[in-house]
């Protein structure tokens, strides 16, 4: 039987979602959602373009108000209005009206958590200095719009280099601050491998943005109109402003004082349709622990996609309507001035935590044909099963066309294809927007040949574990390009003059043998000459000097 109340707890992606699903399964349901802040769904992931100035339009960044809500799907709407409590024996919550300062309680049939992550705040002396900022919502966003304006902002810290962290640090860049951001790992973007993200590094020196890598936040201090970041290797920054984008933790103050089961990853447990330990109560959006699609083990992927999913599903659950949250891929994107990253599925340092066994390619390709304007290169990583091809993951970084390639792949991921599936699809192809072999095809190609044994490779964190003493290095690219920088204690014999000067490298027969060019496909077309002339133990570099030489700056 369907219930005839349902109290939905947040809004924004997850709790909005599932109420406008709600409503249009059952016309006659008493709907009620409540909501701590002003507004119920706005552009948390345009927040930061606001601030840059790129959204121009306060309401722009609002999706649905909540007067037009209650219009358009007769919902009982309550901002201001902060669950403080649940009574899961009387299936009712506590409420406080945060203009009032009253409380009261509300019953419901079914209950709905979407309460959302909250910015770590992590206690660092000085934390609460009134220029250190985090970015949740859109009160966040006007505190910091209006502190940059009244304060004659000329430079920021970004402590950070997440999504959240690099879309600040450009879109402060765009306001005329000078930006410099802070992060703890050795590399910015934590979904991407470190190779990938050391793409990203360089391109931010272009950007005037500078970049502190292993390193740490130890205190804020105030010095005069500035603030002194201290780091934990002791060199000191000084800033007008700080944001902080250090990561997120799912907000479950409220279903553990209820009693809900709490998931090994500290986010709300739930079931494949969304429901808590208690039955009664579903939870979705950021709070809750999901499975990885690939590993299939417990994890934490805050997206804004998956979250209006599961608003959906568990309206649909609580309408009778068998319907289920299978995992979440984690595939995301962001944007820093000109160029792209994007990701999906699991990464290296993902799948070795795990022990899952995997393959890995480096492709670089154009964007669109060559030959006709514009095209530029992004690089693409696939990661596979070496048993059967599977696709396990990918990451892209490029300047033009990354959304539709990570896309494709992501697409390809959640059907279970193969690297050899990925040469047979029949992609939109047009001069201006791809070539005949797409450079989703082309990683195929590359991937399926690895596994075939054509292709045997190796990738740039190899080659330093190398017997250099009984290993032949061996630059495929021209003259030109080798005198322009190479690996150490290479050799140089260009692609097209290999044939004609076997004699010279014969005493490597049965001797380690790699090749490399710029992208790997010359020394593609090397390495299979020498293993058709009886090379034996024979490797490409993946990815070519490109990969090997950004990775090893």
């Amino acid at each position: 039987m369907k219930p005839k109340k349902v109290v939905i707890v947040g809004g924004v992606a997850g709790g909005a979602s599932a109420a406008a699903r709600l409503r249009r399964l059952d016309e006659d349901m008493e709907i009620i959602l409540f909501e701590r802040g002003e507004h119920i769904s706005y552009a948390n992931c345009g927040l930061p373009y606001y601030i840059g100035g790129v959204i121009e339009d306060r309401e722009d960044l609002l999706v649905q108000t909540p007067e037009g809500m209650k219009q358009r799907f007769n919902i009982d709407i309550r901002v201001n209005s902060e669950v403080l409590d649940i009574d899961v024996e009387k299936k009712q919550v506590q409420v406080k009206d945060r203009v009032t300062g009253e409380s009261y309680f509300e019953s419901y049939d079914k209950l709905i958590l979407s309460p959302g992550a909250e910015p770590l705040r992590p206690s660092i002396p000085g934390i609460e200095g009134k220029n250190i900022f985090t970015l949740r919502n859109v009160k966040d966003t006007f505190d910091i719009e209006d502190y940059i304006i009244s304060g004659q902002c000329k430079d920021a810290v970004v402590v950070g280099g997440g999504f959240i962290g690099l879309e600040m640090a450009e879109n402060l860049c765009h306001r005329g601050l000078k930006v410099t951001i802070v992060e703890m790992a050795d590399q910015i973007m934590a979904p991407l491998d470190y190779e990938m993200a050391a793409i990203l590094h360089e391109y931010l020196k272009t950007k005037d943005i500078k970049l502190v890598l292993k390193d740490g936040v130890k205190a804020f201090a105030k010095e005069g109109e500035k603030t002194l970041v201290e780091l934990q290797s002791g060199k000191k920054l000084e800033t007008d402003l700080v944001i902080l984008a250090i990561g997120v933790r799912p907000e479950i103050t409220l279903a553990k004082k209820a009693g809900l089961e709490i998931g090994e990853t500290r986010g709300i447990k739930v079931n494949k349709h969304l429901q808590t330990s208690n039955p009664h109560i579903y939870a979705v959006g950021d709070a809750i622990e999901i499975v990885d699609f690939i590993n299939g083990s417990p994890a934490l992927i805050p997206l804004a996609g998956p979250a209006n999913k599961q608003g959906r599903i568990a309206a649909n659950h609580i309408c009778g309507i068998e319907d289920t949250y299978k995992a979440t891929q984690g595939t995301s994107i962001v944007k820093l001035f000109d160029i792209t990253a994007a990701v999906t599925g699991n990464n290296e340092k993902t799948l070795q935590k795990f022990n899952i066994p995997y393959q890995c390619v480096h492709v670089h390709s154009p964007s669109h044909a060559t030959y006709y304007p514009g095209a530029t290169e992004m690089v693409i990583k696939l990661l596979f099963s070496p048993e059967d091809g599977q696709l396990l993951g990918a990451q892209i970084v490029g300047y033009k066309g990354v959304d539709k390639r990570i896309d494709v792949l992501a697409t390809a991921i959640r059907g279970k294809m193969t690297v050899y599936d990925l040469q047979e699809l029949e992609l939109a192809y047009a001069p201006p927007y791809s070539s005949a072999k797409d450079p989703v095809n082309m990683a195929g190609y590359v991937a399926s040949n690895t596994l075939m044994g054509h292709n045997p490779i190796i990738q740039w964190y190899h080659v330093q574990e190398l017997d250099r003493e009984n290993t032949l290095i061996l630059d495929t690219r021209t003259r030109e390009e080798y005198s322009m920088g190479a690996i150490p204690g290479s050799i140089n014999i260009p692609v097209d003059e290999l044939r004609e000067n076997l004699d010279k490298i014969e005493e490597y027969k049965d001797k380690d043998v790699v090749l490399y060019c710029r992208s790997g496909q010359r020394s593609y077309i090397a390495t299979r000459i020498l293993m058709q002339k009886g090379f034996n133990k024979v490797r490409n570099l993946s990815g070519g000097y490109l990969t090997w030489s950004i990775a090893n700056k």
